[in-house]
């Protein structure tokens, strides 16, 4: 957003007003024409400027514009650069002596404007690294999620920069904690773009997050991949967006074919995460699936994630009599419903998707949880030598063994450094288009070809907790 002031003073005051249920945090961009005095921002920056100067909020502002000495101040110009909500959260402007602005936008790139500074800035970070940004709740209730990511991510390019690079250059990761909040998704990712001036995004692990920042992505022609956003709503946000996990519905699919073929199950109930898009959108394409395969769904219950009494839904559940119970939620409240179930005599086969991925699960369920299973994106046991390569330097450096999201993790930052390789520069048109044609990388989460609608290709392990451990039950291929 540029607007031009014939004024002597402008005062910017900056107020976080949210906008949650826009999902907006965002950041705008004005230019204050010659002779302006920035006495205080925000941002702690003020000057006096000759020509324009560019100055980011990188927050949903009120903006209140004050001239001292007349009183009518006279706003030459206001009109938008980039505004994908253009229509729906437009500028307000009132006709006082202090005028106030209210900008409801996203800004998703500031390449139309012309600042020289930062275009020096920028070349100079190209010349000693490759910048790639990172977003992931290394925070908050998912953040077993995001630090797993992220450690993969880190070793991947450790490993390349050890190797001498891309291109001669280092991969730079800058982490970004998104606290597993779809506003602060759509915040750091903008942030990431603007000021870091990333070559490509990397993130997140939940689709709820990826839904927020795809779009910041896609208006700024910046590549992203995600790791295990499995929601299809991710890679249509455009041809920017990238992922490196089955979707939902292949992920669904594969869960039906495996609880009807494998369980020989010819009924199941669900229980579902009603405020989580993924666990929405999973109970619907296993349920479409499971129906088609000649399978019969007794009952369906929700719960919201945070929850933590799920006796009525689960008793209501037992009265239908299903031969298996599938629970498509997260890690954080699969434990205590497996131990609630099987307090109240629920001895059913339970099965989840990949948010099961944690050791949580079996921390918390403990033996509550033995007979489950789960999908995923790999079994750490496979006997490859780049999983077990990959298993060893994770367990070094952690103590732990990796779960899937260090895989995936892992193998988006490979993708995305063969991509830039194969482009033979930093220009991120060409980057896109080379990960678009990725071909049969031989990946620790599996082998992946992108599909032309930028989800990979590649089988679903089914995996069993029992024990306390977990045991490669067989890969299914929908």
């Amino acid at each position: 957003m540029r607007m031009a002031v014939g004024v002597e003073v402008l005062h910017l005051v900056l107020i976080d007003v949210g906008l949650r249920d826009f999902v907006l945090r965002a950041e705008a961009v004005l230019e204050l024409v010659a002779g302006a005095h920035v006495p205080q921002l925000g941002l702690h920056h003020g000057a006096e400027v000759s020509g324009g100067v560019v100055i980011e909020l990188h927050h949903l502002a009120k903006i209140a514009v004050e001239d001292d000495d007349d009183p009518s101040p006279n706003v030459v110009g206001l009109h938008e650069v980039v505004n994908p909500f253009a229509g729906k959260l437009p500028a307000l402007m009132t006709k006082m002596k202090i005028r106030t602005i209210t900008i409801f936008v996203c800004v998703a790139t500031v390449l139309g404007l012309s600042c020289r500074p930062r275009a020096e800035r920028q070349t100079a970070a190209a010349a000693s690294d490759i910048p790639v940004g990172v977003y992931a709740a290394t925070s908050g209730s998912e953040a077993a999620f995001g630090q797993a990511t992220v450690q993969g991510e880190k070793l991947a390019a450790e490993e390349i920069n050890n190797n001498g690079g891309i291109l001669g250059q280092k991969i730079r990761l800058i982490i970004e904690d998104d606290q597993g909040k779809a506003e602060e998704a759509a915040s750091v990712v903008t942030k990431l773009i603007t000021h870091d001036n990333v070559i490509a995004v990397l993130g997140e692990n939940s689709s709820n997050q990826s839904l927020a920042a795809a779009p910041i992505c896609q208006a700024s022609k910046v590549p992203m991949i995600s790791a295990s956003s499995t929601n299809p709503a991710v890679t249509k946000k455009g041809d920017y967006i990238f992922r490196v996990c089955f979707t939902d519905p292949y992920q669904g699919k594969a869960l039906a074919m495996f609880v009807r073929t494998n369980l020989h199950a010819t009924t199941a109930a669900i229980l579902r995460d009603v405020k989580n898009d993924y666990s929405v959108g999973l109970a619907e394409y296993f349920r479409k699936e499971f129906t088609s395969l000649g399978g019969k769904i007794l009952a369906e219950q929700s719960y919201s994630g945070g929850d933590s009494d799920f006796r009525p839904q689960l008793t209501a559940i037992k009265g239908t009599k299903p031969d298996v119970l599938f629970i498509p939620g997260f890690y954080t409240e699969v434990g205590q419903i497996a131990i609630q179930a099987r307090d109240l005599g629920i001895t059913i086969p339970m099965v989840g998707g990949d948010g099961w991925d944690s050791p949580t699960v079996i921390q918390i369920g403990g033996k509550s949880v033995d007979g489950s299973y789960f999908s995923d994106h790999y079994f750490m046991g496979e006997p490859r030598p780049a999983v077990k390569r990959f298993v060893a330097e994770i367990n070094k450096r952690s103590g732990k063994n990796p779960d899937a999201n260090s895989a995936l993790g892992y193998d988006a930052v490979y993708v995305l450094a063969n991509a830039i390789k194969r482009a033979g520069s930093l220009d991120r048109k060409a980057i896109r288009d080379q990960i678009a044609a990725t071909k049969n990388y031989q990946g620790v989460s599996g082998v992946i070809t992108m599909g032309p609608d930028r989800d990979p290709i590649k089988p679903v392990a089914m995996i069993k907790i029992d024990g306390g451990t977990t045991h490669f039950a067989g890969w299914i291929q929908p």
